[in-house]
């Protein structure tokens, strides 16, 4: 039995008010959240920091990560599709361990940074579908150490790709977790609806999560979102369905907006915005006034609406920068949102906690709650608001009880002191 001590424990929007300091952890269960818990084997002072359940990266690309400097990798225009057209050639040359062993670095860039639940989007645009295959054998490997879904992805459309609705469906059978699409980049307007509704179809048929880059475009016009949203209300799963990116949402007039949010409300749908790769992405044709690439993130998040953050991209031909930090991409996000009240920043940590496992559908192993595994990190700041201020670092990530990594608590060789006497 360990005990964590002089804790400051961050609460979901059901337990704001806990204020609990001590956390009792037994079998790698939590035990007990409160103050004046009973004694312990081991008691851990945790000094006054805050505790956080694990950050989520609710949109990733794993088979991507590190190919941005690759030969023929780079995108002079910064666009969506030419990052496409470039991932086309470079995917040719990846081979099985090359991809593990990619993969396997971004999963610990992340997860040394908090992370310890990823979904990631898998292109299955490949007959031989080796960043699957290098997936799933990850997925089991790193299982106690991070939780991993899977998102059969067709990068280059499902049906602008030749064969790609079937290797989805294969990818599904193999074991991916999530249907996923990409309507907006299919040649046609009437195709990327086709695309929505088979992988609702196939959704339903595997009893898969869905998750679909949706309307990732500038053009106000681009609307696959609604239908989205009505196939998944009528089949009763908006709650399992995200809706990642819709950028164009962004861009849309009020009218259709708010009609649009109050359908979203009554489906249950999720939604993943990524800030920091939208920002580099969108917007470029535009002159002045540019557009922040960002979907309605203040609106859904005041409308009740679940949104959430994730990285999506660690240097590859869409994205050169991105390192698994969710602080960063959660300080960039806030900004463009401009969600930045007080009350606001006592809570935007659920942008990357929270409403990511809620995205994930993974709600029954995650929280800081009695009887959920005893998984939760430490930030060096004591409160939420003093976290998001200083983009606080994790000081040691626990799960199932136990250390993925522990930091020494900071310190100076020589201390800052402007009072200092000089001769």
């Amino acid at each position: 039995m360990k005990k964590f001590i002089n804790a400051t424990v961050y609460g979901d929007e059901n337990n704001r008010q806990q204020q609990a300091t001590e956390i009792l952890v037994k079998d790698g269960v939590i035990e007990a959240i409160g103050n004046n818990l009973p004694s312990a084997d081991e008691e851990i002072d945790l000094k006054g920091r805050l505790v956080v359940p694990p950050y989520v990266d609710a949109h990733l690309h794993l088979d991507y990560v590190y190919t941005g400097k690759s030969d023929g990798a780079g995108n002079d225009t910064g666009t969506l599709f030419e990052g496409i057209a470039r991932w086309h050639n470079v995917k040719k040359t990846q081979t099985l361990e090359d991809a593990k062993e990619r993969a396997l670095k971004g999963i610990e860039e992340e997860v040394s940074k908090g992370v310890q639940f990823i979904r990631t989007h898998i292109d299955v645009c490949d007959p031989d579908l080796t960043g699957l295959k290098a997936m799933l054998e990850l997925r089991e490997q790193l299982k106690d150490n991070v939780t991993i879904q899977i998102v059969a992805f067709p990068q280059e459309g499902m049906y602008a790709y030749k064969g790609g609705e079937e290797l989805i469906e294969e990818a599904l059978k193999m074991g991916a977790d999530c249907v996923g699409g990409i309507p907006h980049f299919e040649w046609a307007y009437e195709f990327g609806q086709d695309s929505v509704r088979k992988a609702v179809e196939l959704a339903v048929k595997y009893d898969k999560l869905i998750d679909i880059h949706c309307d990732e475009t500038d053009d106000p016009m681009s609307r696959h979102v609604q239908l989205l949203n009505a196939l998944v209300m009528i089949e009763g799963i908006g709650s399992r369905t995200a809706a990642s990116h819709t950028c164009s949402f962004g861009s849309a007039d009020d009218a259709y907006a708010f009609r649009m949010m109050q359908l979203f409300e009554q489906s249950g749908m999720n939604f993943i915005s990524l800030p920091t790769e939208n920002a580099y992405l969108q917007g470029r044709q535009d002159t002045y006034p540019k557009r922040r690439g960002l979907t309605r993130v203040k609106e859904f998040w005041e409308s009740g609406i679940n949104v959430c953050f994730g990285q999506d991209s660690i240097n590859d031909p869409w994205y050169p920068a991105g390192n698994g930090n969710l602080m960063n991409i959660l300080d960039n996000g806030i900004h463009l949102a401009q969600t930045m009240s007080f009350e606001q920043l006592d809570t935007c940590l659920d942008l990357i906690t929270y409403n990511g496992a809620k995205t994930l559908n993974v709600e029954d192993q995650y929280g800081l709650e009695k009887g959920k595994p005893a998984n939760f990190l430490v930030l060096d700041a004591e409160t939420p608001f003093e976290a998001v201020r200083q983009r606080a670092d994790v000081l040691a990530s626990i799960r199932n009880g136990n250390y993925l990594f522990k930091k020494p608590e900071p310190s100076y060789d020589i201390e800052l002191d402007l009072f200092r006497k000089t001769k």
